[in-house]
């Protein structure tokens, strides 16, 4: 599909089931708000749960007709992750939603850097353990900073190169987007119909965005977020294009204006590195490695 200014099909979403990771708050909690609106049953996987449920009444006093779920799950905690898959046993659309951005260096519970344990070693084992039970697609949420990532594979961790806040987010979101052409590739060999597919939400006045621990950056997060940012509301539009749309597996949607930073949905395309195949390879072989979690049938 070849278009500009998509728009996300509602109808039939009644009675579907959706996992959403990061559901209570920013592009997360407005994607579970239109889904539940339109009927569809929505899990929104968070790490506070009080949040969560906080969000999921706001929801529903909205009148969604949609049943709305909030479960815990840390995506940084491959316990957390192995333990909410195994609670799911049937689902449509898994929505890999959930980031951070910009951190200073800390390890998650595991002993990974944290930026690549939440936005990509999280999501690579839930999806891996949720495909046995999903019937429709895997939607990868990145960004347009992939395109300023490098994925340093024998140096993740940054051990070698020092780390620095930004790059590390890069790096994480390059993987993601790697992560969607390989799972794509892995599918259609082992002949599922499940498809894999993404998009971005260009730039977004979320609070990602100003929770990053360094002053400067959030400061000036803030200033642009109320000066161009759009609002969730407008920058979900293509994860729930890529989530709704009867798309070809492999499709990556994002804004269209602006060097996608604004606008509408419609497709775009992917850093080189990201469209490596020969990248996807090692990058998937070194995140089951990491997570100790395989495609299924392996």
């Amino acid at each position: 599909m070849q278009a500009r200014g998509l728009t996300p099909q509602y109808a039939g979403q009644r009675g579907r089931r959706f996992v959403v990771t990061g559901g209570s708050s920013g592009l997360g909690l407005e994607i579970c708000r239109a889904l539940a609106t339109a009927g569809a049953e929505v899990v929104m996987a968070v790490r506070s749960v009080e949040k969560g449920e906080a969000a999921a009444d706001r929801i529903r006093r909205t009148g969604a007709v949609g049943r709305v779920e909030v479960r815990w799950l840390d995506v940084s905690d491959l316990g957390s992750v192995r333990a909410f898959a195994a609670q799911i046993e049937q689902l449509d659309v898994l929505i890999n939603n959930a980031g951070i951005m910009g951190v200073p260096f800390s390890r998650s519970v595991d002993g990974y850097e944290l930026q690549f344990a939440t936005n990509h070693l999280g999501h690579f084992a839930l999806t891996n353990l949720l495909l046995p039970v999903l019937t429709d697609r895997v939607v990868t949420v990145g960004s347009h900073a992939h395109r300023q990532g490098e994925l340093v594979l024998d140096d993740l961790d940054f051990a070698r190169r020092g780390y620095a806040a930004y790059p590390a987010y890069c790096q994480s979101k390059l993987a993601q987007v790697s992560f969607l052409g390989e799972l794509h590739r892995r599918l259609r060999s082992s002949g599922s119909t499940v498809r894999s597919v993404g998009g971005h939400p260009g730039y977004t006045a979320t609070a990602i965005t100003v929770a990053t621990g360094n002053r400067f950056f959030t400061e000036l997060s803030r200033l642009g977020n109320a000066l161009v940012g759009m609002k969730p509301s407008q920058g979900a539009l293509s994860l729930l294009c890529a989530s709704t749309l009867d798309i070809d597996s492999d499709t990556y949607l994002g804004p269209d204006r602006f060097g996608e930073l604004l606008g509408r949905p419609t497709t775009v395309g992917r850093s080189p590195g990201a469209s490596d195949p020969r990248i996807g390879r090692e990058l998937w072989d070194l995140s089951e490695a990491l997570t100790g979690v395989t495609f299924p049938g392996r």
